[in-house]
């Protein structure tokens, strides 16, 4: 309920004012039933801009943290994100992927839009970064379409670090569905998953018009990160 007052009353109005979204092949998103919306992610704003978009609902599977902030702020944070129907999903340790996996699929099962960012965090430089491998084998398990998705214009609006978005008009486009059936029963061989991937990624990088790194974008961050850190300096200080 909550997500329908967001969207509609509360929040939504806003953000069409303000952004004034352009949507491009919005028909390519099937009107009922299971899917994935698998998308570029260049900015915080991208949780809010594509759901006001959607004829449907769409849950994403949001970072732990937001959930976990503290003081009033994180209280506060942690409530809006559950309100609107978002998922925590713990990113750190081994289980961490297949938490995220029973969590989409759960989500797949009940007949509902499920967003994903393929490249498992934001773009720190607006590039599109390598794919992660868990969108294929959500696809391929609840045997669902992909729609590509491609926000454009997100990354000016709200760089990372950023907390107050730039007024400016963001365009949002979806590409037709792709349809993996052929790989059926095959979501643990690595070699389809990471052609099924790539196919996904290509089709993103299509509709964005980035340019593409093949490399994991958490890893190219942290190594930018470690360049930019002074020499001898700890990672961590406690």
């Amino acid at each position: 309920m909550f997500y329908y007052l967001l969207k509609y009353v509360l929040l939504g109005p806003v953000l069409r004012l303000l952004f004034r979204p352009r949507t491009e092949g919005l028909e390519h998103v099937p009107g009922e039933g299971a899917a994935i919306v698998a998308g570029n992610h260049l900015s915080f704003s991208d949780h809010f801009l594509m759901p006001v978009v959607l004829r449907r609902r769409i849950t994403f599977l949001a970072k732990q943290e937001y959930f976990t902030g503290p003081g009033v702020k994180g209280r506060l944070t942690a409530a809006f994100f559950r309100s609107a129907g978002q998922i925590p999903v713990d990113r750190s340790g081994k289980e961490a992927g297949q938490a995220a996996i029973r969590e989409g699929l759960g989500v797949l099962g009940k007949g509902e839009l499920l967003g994903i960012y393929p490249e498992g965090t934001r773009s720190h430089d607006g590039r599109l970064y390598k794919g992660k491998v868990g969108v294929a084998v959500m696809a391929l398990k609840a045997g669902v379409p992909v729609v590509p998705c491609a926000m454009l214009g997100t990354f000016e609006i709200q760089p990372p670090g950023q907390k107050v978005p730039r007024v400016k008009r963001v365009r949002i486009r979806f590409g037709e569905p792709l349809d993996f059936s052929r790989y059926a029963g095959m979501e643990n061989d690595k070699t389809v998953l990471r052609a099924v991937t790539d196919e996904i990624m290509y089709r993103i990088l299509e509709l964005s018009g980035q340019e593409y790194v093949d490399d994991y974008a958490a890893r190219v961050k942290e190594a930018a990160q470690a360049a930019d850190r002074p020499r001898g300096l700890p990672r961590f200080r406690r």
